[in-house]
């Protein structure tokens, strides 16, 4: 704080009186007012035991500049001025030369010609009407000629960076305040008339302003008009532990940088503190009504309407907290017409210029709002208000490109004001620049979204573009938004896109749960209910179908611990019983004659013995599909002699054989049909009818 604020508290004190004096003999009053009451902060700083010289020097510097010929007319002058007739005061320091009488002469014909052109402007003039600049002219050419002559003291040099200033000489004019800051530092009118043409951070620190401690207050109330709001208010703190802590003036910046941060709350506190502590102040008094406007704050409002009547009805200050009250009622056309009246007192202000213009928005009179917030801008450019405002004019009459312009250049004044950026988004999108909406949205988001509505506005765009995942994750963030539930439409409609997405992937728990928030709202109550009958439906079915599926893998689990078993009979279920049946019919035949003829041929007994292995082995290649039976073993192609019967019976069991031992079959079977003769003979025929018996019992045991 040392190196931030080196200067004594006493001396800072002494420096305030003296400019008091200085600016009070010249007629600058909001000055004069600006420093005495920041003297009376530093009430609690003595300096009134000074020594006697001091005391001397301090009465001398009351007429320091007047020489004592010219008191008389300067003392007439002076009270002239102070009664606002300015004429007659330029009019009676004509002839004077010494430097506070001249430049009451030349400041009061200023003060006279801007008098006469605010009395005949009308509320759709221009301000800076050619009237003006031929009014302006001669002077003028006076400053210039004594500025030549090097008759200007810093007092001069700021009344000509004035005049220049009023004639858009914006260059020069900065050139000249510049000067007078470094001359006079306590001039404060001189800062003021300076901050406006610095556009940026940089410039302000690049001036060269002196190392005065007046220019830690010009770079704070800078800070501000640039809405750099924590620069200054850090400067602002650091002021008040210097020293400045009760200081009102400090107050109110403060309180305008809560106000611009949109600390609704810790602003009305300060202003609070303020009004009750200078409770017949009127500055600022028209911001702390915009605040209650914010909070919707009737009774507040109406409060301070009337003290502020009754404390100066025709303060433009006044007249806004009175058209601010009926704007909250809803009477817009009143609240115009108090408008208009405070810029009647003083057509550069700019808080009335600008909230007409909402008034005029409200009433849809879109061409009226225009002007408005055009005399905003010429007033200060730096008024973010009037350039949205102007966008959202020209968005109403779907003038797109004008919008995005007045738009970027809101954006570039509140770089960090999601509103701005939400509004770009909006009108990039309607000029199907998808994807530079998708960038400001999701700034917007990330700076901080004061609406609440950027993150719905991304999920809308997303939903658009067919990105539905996308779209879903936004919506979702949107709805867990506290803010969100102020917009009841968006939220409802951010519910039943999510009720919709989720039935489409089967989650209906998910489903459900925002098809059920949607039976709040009378729009969306139809539609919820439709779709949670959906939901019930498809539940059912897909409980149904899960039951019966349950169903089908317990009776397969129970089936499966008897295959075995049913492969066997399925195998012996294909052995035809009639066979059975016909061989039970020949077998006695069959034994008669193998007992009669036992000593038959040895080749058919060998033939039918052949058979019969073959025959027995058939079984063991069925069984080959349970675990851990053997190989078939037996004989194949070697069997010499077969029956007919055995030809047409081998085939038809290797049917029923799986897959591994098909081949060797039908090897057999070929065999066995090559071998048999064409004709067979009875004993033959005995022999094959015992086989087919013992190829039965094989089989049923």
């Amino acid at each position: 704080m040392q190196e931030f604020f080196r200067v004594l508290m006493p001396d800072v004190k002494k420096e305030l009186r003296r400019g008091i004096i200085e600016c009070s003999k010249r007629g600058l009053l909001h000055s004069t007012k600006w420093l005495a009451e920041m003297h009376h902060g530093l009430s609690d700083v003595n300096i009134d035991n000074a020594a006697p010289d001091d005391d001397h020097s301090f009465s001398e510097c009351q007429l320091e500049g007047i020489t004592p010929a010219e008191y008389s007319d300067y003392f007439l002058a002076k009270s002239y001025y102070d009664v606002r007739e300015y004429d007659r005061a330029a009019h009676a320091v004509r002839n004077c030369e010494s430097s506070v009488p001249r430049f009451l002469h030349l400041y009061s014909t200023y003060m006279a010609r801007e008098k006469r052109r605010l009395d005949s402007t009308t509320d759709q003039a221009n301000l800076n009407e050619p009237n003006q600049m031929r009014d302006l002219a001669d002077l003028l050419a006076t400053l210039r000629a004594e500025h030549g002559r090097g008759r200007l003291d810093g007092y001069g040099m700021y009344l000509y960076g004035v005049v220049l200033k009023a004639l858009n000489l914006n260059k020069a004019a900065e050139q000249m305040l510049v000067t007078a800051v470094r001359m006079v530092p306590m001039l404060w009118s001189a800062y003021l008339e300076l901050s406006p043409l610095i556009m940026e951070k940089k410039k302000l620190l690049s001036m060269q302003l002196g190392g005065h401690w007046m220019r830690h207050f010009f770079m704070a109330h800078t800070y501000l008009e640039l809405y750099l709001n924590d620069d200054g208010l850090k400067i602002y703190e650091d002021l008040q532990a210097a020293g400045f802590s009760k200081s009102i003036y400090i107050t109110a910046q403060m309180a305008h940088v809560y106000h611009n941060k949109r600390d609704v709350d810790k602003a009305i506190e300060l202003f609070q503190a303020l009004f009750e502590s200078d409770p017949y102040r009127l500055d600022n008094v028209d911001t702390y009504s915009n605040l209650l406007f914010v909070k919707e704050m009737k009774t507040e409002m109406a409060q301070l309407a009337h003290k502020a009547v009754s404390i100066n009805k025709y303060r433009p200050e006044t007249c806004c907290v009175i058209g601010n009250y009926y704007s909250i009622r809803c009477d817009h056309h009143v609240a115009i017409s108090y408008f208009q009246r405070a810029l009647k007192l003083n057509p550069k202000y700019l808080a009335a210029w600008t909230l007409m213009g909402h008034e005029f928005m409200e009433l849809k009179n879109t061409n009226a709002a225009i002007q408005s917030y055009r005399k905003a801008v010429e007033v200060n450019k730096r008024d973010y208000r009037a350039w949205y405002g102007l966008g959202q004019a020209y968005e109403i009459i779907k003038m797109h490109y004008y919008s995005l312009y007045y738009f970027k250049i809101a954006h570039q004044l509140r770089p960090y004001d999601s509103r701005m950026l939400v509004a770009l988004g909006e009108t990039y999108e309607k000029l199907d620049k998808c994807e530079n909406s998708v960038k400001c949205y999701w700034k917007a988001c990330d700076v901080g979204d004061i609406e609440g509505i950027a993150m719905y506005k991304l999920a809308s765009l997303h939903e658009k573009l067919g990105d539905n995942e996308t779209a879903v994750h936004c919506y979702i963030m949107y709805c867990e938004d506290e803010r969100a539930a102020t917009d009841k439409q968006s939220l409802y409609q951010g519910f039943m896109t999510l009720a919709n997405y989720y039935e489409k992937k089967c989650d209906y728990e998910r489903a459900a749960y925002y098809a059920y928030k949607c039976l709040d709202s009378d729009d969306r109550k139809t539609e919820a209910k439709a779709l949670l009958k959906t939901i019930d439906y498809r539940r059912s079915a897909e409980c149904q179908k899960k039951k019966s599926t349950a169903t089908v893998v317990a009776t397969a689990e129970t089936s499966s611990e008897d295959e075995m078993e049913w492969e066997q009979l399925d195998v012996r279920a294909r052995v035809p019983f009639t066979s059975i049946a016909d061989t039970s019919k020949t077998t006695s035949t069959a034994t008669a004659t193998a007992t009669g003829s036992s000593s038959g041929s040895s080749a058919t007994g060998a033939s039918t013995s052949a058979g019969a292995r073959r025959l027995r082995a058939v079984p063991e290649r069925v069984r080959r599909t349970q675990p851990n039976q053997r190989t078939l073993t037996g004989p194949t192609a070697n069997s010499t002699a077969t029956t007919p019967a055995a030809a047409t019976t081998i085939p038809t069991i290797s049917e029923e054989t799986p897959g591994g031992s098909s081949a060797t079959t039908a090897t057999e079977t070929e065999t066995l049909e090559d071998s048999t003769p064409a004709t067979a003979t009875a004993e033959q025929q005995a022999a094959h009818d015992s086989s087919a018996m013992e190829i039965s019992s094989v089989s049923i045991d």
